[in-house]
């Protein structure tokens, strides 16, 4: 039998399956698909059209057994069942208690109730403690699966696109980096972390996730000219002591607002900065996240040792490179091969590099201190105060090997030309290999024997008008 060619084409289209589509934003979600049934999920808060026109949503009054959501409602309505049947029970054992008491003739046999009584009461106060943890567990897991226990359907099945607007929260992601060191190269793997917490399973055949908001709010701006005027004091405006507290208490609850206006397998690739795309993506709402590899490129690798003692006396290792891609979010677990080195490592872009920073360097104890001298009271020569000051810097080499490091200090540095601050020296046993930078910053190249100890003094002098008063 040869179909003709219009039954054959009508066929082929009754048969034709649309491609689902997940678009995930910062504020909103959308979620395009050719549904089977009015079955949306356990949601709240959605937004349905179907082919471009808005379609109702309705509470479900009973739901399909063999759903997933459903089983595990019915399974916490029915332990919440039985912690009520407890209760009744337990009542009713109570009321049995309270009864008139028994002559003296059956006394004893009364007695003996009242034990069995108490014993069953007992057995069913811990049958009661336990279903009502039992309870709450299957409540915490349920709300972390979805926003509603109501059931939410469409009014008849949508033949076509079925497209759901998902608030805020329901589906998010996160970037997450990793870095493998290996001497001269780190191997970079970035990831994306997707939660589905909507009530609504998802499957798409493409699913794209952006680090912006859908809905922004971007207001025409036009050319206006900076006209220059003569200047004419403006008559200063009187208000009341009752009118100001009202203006002030007003501009505090307006600023309370706006902090208040003020979440087969699949494949990820990188679409473009803050922007990647999944195909294939199977995300079930079960707020577990869902872990797919986006990239995974390598670059050059140049590490060192830094410490700033003036703010911080701990040396810390740190490591630059060039990205081939944008980075996204700047917290990094770092490894070297099958050793974590940092699970929580923080990086930042710099001077055109990537800087990562690793880990503490605990072989190196660093101590700083100022230096008292007896010149330190100020000298005047010819109406020009001259201040010495300084301090030491103390390093410990505490391991058995011997360390490099990068030292950056500072001495004042002056924004006035009435005020001059100058480096004296920098003075240890050994040679101190240092460059003088901009804005008083000075960087020491340092070499520290197996637990060898070194100690660095540096000294500046600060120049100033006899009546001037500086602080720093």
């Amino acid at each position: 039998m040869t179909l003709s060619k219009p039954l054959y084409l009508l066929l082929l289209a009754g048969g034709v399956s649309y491609a689902s589509s997940l678009a995930v934003y910062q504020d909103n979600t959308f979620y395009t698909y050719t549904p089977t049934t009015e079955f949306i999920g356990f949601t709240k808060g959605v937004s349905a059209k179907c082919e471009g026109s808005s379609i109702a949503l309705n509470a479900m009054e009973t739901c399909s057994p063999t759903d997933r959501f459903c089983k595990e409602l019915q399974s916490l309505e029915s332990v919440k069942q039985e912690v009520q049947v407890v209760d009744t029970n337990n009542k009713v054992l109570s009321h049995l208690l309270t009864l008139p008491q028994p002559t003296s003739l059956d006394a004893a046999s009364w007695i003996e109730s009242a034990k069995l009584i108490s014993v069953e009461q007992a057995a069913l106060n811990y049958k009661k403690e336990t279903l009502v943890k039992q309870l709450n567990h299957k409540e915490q897991r349920f709300r972390k699966q979805a926003p509603s226990k109501v059931a939410q359907e469409t009014v008849g099945v949508c033949q076509k696109e079925l497209a759901l607007t998902l608030p805020r929260g329901n589906v998010s992601f996160t970037t997450s980096y990793e870095a493998d060191m290996d001497g001269k190269e780190v191997s970079v793997t970035q990831k994306l972390s997707i939660v589905n917490r909507s009530g609504v399973d998802i499957q798409a055949d493409s699913a794209m996730f952006y680090y912006r908001m859908a809905n922004q709010n971007v207001r025409p701006i036009h050319f206006s000219p900076w006209v220059v005027r003569k200047y004419e004091p403006r008559p200063q405006k009187k208000y009341k002591s009752v009118q100001r507290s009202m203006m002030v208490e007003e501009s505090a609850m307006m600023s309370d607002s706006v902090m208040g206006m003020v979440a087969s397998a699949p494949v990820a690739s990188y679409e473009d900065a803050r922007e990647y795309k999944v195909t294939n993506l199977t995300v079930p709402s079960t707020g577990v996240p869902l872990e797919v590899e986006v990239l995974s490129w390598k670059a050059a690798l140049d590490c060192e040792v830094k410490a700033y003692p003036y703010v911080n006396t701990k040396a810390f290792h740190v490591c630059s490179f060039t990205p081939k891609y944008q980075i996204d979010s700047n917290n990094w677990k770092v490894k070297s091969g099958s050793k974590v080195i940092n699970e929580r490592a923080v990086g930042e872009y710099r001077d055109g590099n990537y800087n990562l920073y690793t880990k503490v360097e605990d072989d190196i104890k660093i101590q700083r201190k100022a230096i008292v001298l007896k010149e330190r009271e100020t000298g005047i020569f010819g109406g020009t105060a001259r201040k010495k000051d300084g301090f030491t810097l103390t390093l410990t080499n505490k391991s058995d090997k011997v360390k490099t490091l990068t030292l950056i200090e500072r001495i004042p540095t002056s924004t006035t030309d009435e005020i001059t601050s100058k480096l004296l020296s920098i003075n240890s046993k050994t040679k101190v290999d240092y460059k003088m930078l901009k804005d008083g910053e000075i960087e020491m190249y340092l070499t520290l024997n197996a637990n060898q100890t070194k100690k660095i003094d540096v000294l500046f002098e600060i120049s100033y008008d006899q009546d001037l008063k500086v602080n720093y």
